[in-house]
């Protein structure tokens, strides 16, 4: 037989090989202990660059159409939702007003289809397999939070300024909140466990300090709400012990949101030549013209948002449709020159540049009503499903999500968008009798 017919042979055998052992052959075996490799792999990877988490994604997808079975696949509304929304997404490049700006965030936003779609090609996971993920990434958040503070103290011996050490001195801005939102989850998993050992505790106390330091005033509160939650109904303290840790924590946490606006306020006060006036909430919503010395602080910018929203809405067919994926901004800019928000706010950055801060906002302008009806849908699904099992970390990362998505646009950015998907689908894809352990 000769060369070329061995290798015709080679490669028909090769195609006629099964995944699950072509899996085999690079070193992998399908099962319980590879799928929680993978989705760890995505979770730890999620605060990294783009390019490491895109291809962890990558990874985890491939395996799961390599040891898929015809048997385990499941099509859930939970997983459905996100799958919805993605395909709103790429509809919306029908009407978008700038095609190239649109199809460019339709690719960052491919979590939203191809995590779901992995999932239901995966058996539900059981509770431990569950548990095994969260641990994998609450160790590498707390990991990634010594990394922080370790640059932080070189920082600090370098130019002497203790602000290194807080808000957007300790992570960029482009990052902190969702650094902050990741260590808050990292910390629900280390509150919840009832044998803690000495590092669990000394795990519990960082990553508080971390999200207290890196001061995202919604964050924190939230957060301290969810402590507060899970010390009244979930962690069978004594009555008195559960009052003063609650006491502690709200202390805590408002002596952190007070600093911070001690903080703005010190900063604001040093630039009296300035002459800024801080805009109220009904001025955003009625004052015609602004002037460039007007600032919006965070409640009155969103309900300024919500007035431009009412203004979109009146335009043809945008209440339907929205301006397309991530292209609000021009017509935002477009009211902005109306209004004469052009100036500098944020982060030296100009108001109509700025996007809604609000997720239920942003998928209005973009995708139109069906695009909020999804949005909204997702969460309570998740909130629902969660109050249903009594799983206080589902619990604890639906109303995170909620409490984001009234500050942030989350879902628009790639970190936020692979979080919650990857989280949301991990929750809401356990099997029912792992639904009955609340925590270990």
């Amino acid at each position: 037989m000769c060369a070329r017919t061995q290798a015709i042979l080679i490669m028909q055998n090769s195609h006629n090989i099964p995944a699950p052992a072509l899996l085999r052959r690079i070193g992998l075996t399908p099962g319980k202990k590879s799928l929680v490799f993978f989705i760890s792999l995505v979770a730890i990877t999620i605060p990294m660059e783009h390019a490491y988490s895109s291809f962890a994604v990558i990874c985890f997808v491939l395996f799961s159409l390599l040891s898929a079975r015809r048997s385990t696949f499941s099509f859930t509304t939970a997983m459905a939702l996100p799958m919805a929304l993605y395909a709103l997404m790429a509809l919306s490049l029908l009407w978008t007003h700038d095609l190239k700006v649109s199809a460019t965030a339709l690719a960052k936003e491919s979590a939203l289809l191809f995590l779901p779609l992995a999932f239901c090609f995966n058996r539900n996971l059981t509770h431990r397999s569950l548990t095994a993920v969260l641990k994998n990434f609450s160790l590498a958040m707390c990991l990634f939070g010594i990394y922080l503070v370790g640059r932080a103290l070189v920082r600090y011996v370098l130019v002497g300024n203790p602000a290194v050490f807080f808000y957007n001195e300790l992570a960029s801005e482009k990052i902190s909140i969702y650094l902050a939102t990741f260590f808050s989850l990292a910390l629900f998993f280390f509150l919840v466990q009832k044998k803690k050992t000495y590092w669990g505790y000394v795990a519990t106390i960082f990553m508080l300090c971390m999200v207290m330091l890196l001061s995202k005033k919604s964050i924190i509160l939230a957060d301290v709400a969810i402590i507060c939650l899970y010390y009244l109904f979930y962690s069978g303290l004594l009555k008195k012990t559960r009052w003063m840790l609650i006491g502690l924590f709200c202390v805590a946490g408002g002596g952190f949101i007070f600093f911070g606006n001690l903080t703005e306020g010190w900063q604001f006060l040093n630039k009296p030549e300035d002459g800024k006036h801080i805009v109220s909430v009904q001025e955003a919503l009625s004052k015609p013209v602004f002037d460039t010395t007007d600032y919006f602080d965070g409640v009155s910018f969103r309900a300024y948002r919500v007035r431009v929203l009412a203004e979109l809405s009146r335009e043809g067919s945008f209440a339907l449709t929205g301006s397309g994926l991530n292209t609000s901004g021009i017509q935002v800019t477009q009211i902005a020159h109306k209004h004469n928000t052009l100036h500098r706010g944020w982060e030296i950055v100009p108001y109509n540049k700025l996007n809604f801060h609000n997720q239920f906002m942003e998928a209005y302008a973009d995708l139109g009503i069906v695009g909020l009806v999804l949005v909204v849908a997702m969460v309570l699904y998740s909130l629902v499903r969660a109050i249903k099992t009594k799983y206080f970390i589902h619990i604890a990362f639906a109303i995170l999500m909620i409490s984001l998505f009234l500050t942030e646009s989350f879902l628009w950015r790639q970190k936020g968008v692979v979080f919650f998907t990857l989280f949301y689908s991990l929750f809401n894809n356990l099997k029912p009798s792992g639904l009955i352990k609340h925590s270990k």
